[in-house]
């Protein structure tokens, strides 16, 4: 079939083929009969062959036209099924969209922006990848991710970070710690006391390594987990210092915490996507909707 043929053309032969009425044909496709004619007409010049005979009295296919038939058919409904695709996505009604994003923020704030979400646009399918910072930016980077949340910047050719959120820091202990009375806490205060350690590739151990530095907290336990420290903390086994928005992991009777600030203790998230393309329709509208929900 010629590249150059358009679906308003087909949409003609079609009309002529099932009405076999120039007349009737040209009315279903809401032009005048001699523009319907022309429009057949160069329909014809443009496959190269003569694709209906008529006649004052009928109207009907050559053989031409019927081998043309199936064709043109099969054309106008992918060429209709990829537009009404392309319509439900712009209006949300299908899509699908990846976050990637720091496993404190997936559990204790992301759940209830996704809901208010999802209630809106209902039929958008969601992936959410709750991973360290350095996997939130390659995923994206991998395009497994449409956007990310991340303690660490990216300024890149193909990706872009602009400031989401702060986070301050707080010492977490069992309650009764003797720390807890103090009224201000320095880094040096909490060398004496067995501490509860995130691991060294989390960027709340990086933060918290770059605030003390030279100094070393008394390691006792490193983890993986956030819901682990809470454990260890929660039965004394040590202290540890949490970013604010990991507290609702530490909401338990037996566990106190007092806000730190010590200079450069602060953690900075950015929301990070692709500079060298853009968004689809649902991916923009989920980045939209991070955007107004931040604190």
């Amino acid at each position: 079939m010629n590249a150059r043929l358009h679906t308003h053309q087909l949409r003609a032969f079609l009309h002529l083929a099932e009405l076999k009425s120039f007349t009737r044909a040209a009315a279903a496709s809401h032009l005048s009969q001699p523009a319907f004619s022309a429009l057949i007409r160069a329909l014809e010049a443009e496959v190269g062959a003569r694709l209906f005979d008529r006649s004052t009295r009928y109207v009907a296919l050559t053989i031409e036209g019927r081998e043309f038939l199936g064709g043109a058919q099969r054309v106008l409904n992918e060429m209709e099924a990829a537009l009404a695709s392309v319509r439900e996505r712009v209006e949300l009604k299908r899509g699908r969209v990846a976050l990637a994003l720091l496993p404190s923020l997936a559990a204790g704030w992301l759940p209830d922006v996704l809901a208010a979400f999802h209630a809106e646009f209902p039929d958008i399918e969601l992936d959410v990848f709750d991973v360290l910072s350095e996997n939130c930016i390659e995923s994206v980077r991998s395009g497994r991710a449409d956007i990310a949340i991340a303690a660490t910047r990216v300024d890149t050719p193909e990706l872009g970070a602009e400031p989401f959120q702060t986070d301050e820091f707080f010492l977490v202990a069992r309650r009764g710690h003797p720390l807890l009375g103090r009224a201000k806490l320095k880094p040096r205060d909490l060398l004496p006391f067995d501490f509860i350690h995130l691991s060294r590739d989390s960027s709340v151990r990086q933060y918290l390594d770059a605030a003390t530095l030279p100094l070393q907290m008394r390691t006792l336990i490193e983890v993986d987990q956030l819901a682990t420290v809470m454990g260890m903390v929660r039965a004394g086994l040590g202290i540890s210092v949490v970013p604010a928005l990991t507290l609702f992991h530490f909401q338990h009777p037996d566990i106190e915490t007092r806000l730190l600030r010590w200079p450069g203790l602060r953690r900075s998230i950015y929301l990070i996507k692709r500079r060298d393309r853009g968004l689809s329709v649902a991916a923009d509208a989920l980045y939209q909707r991070l955007v107004d929900a931040r604190k």
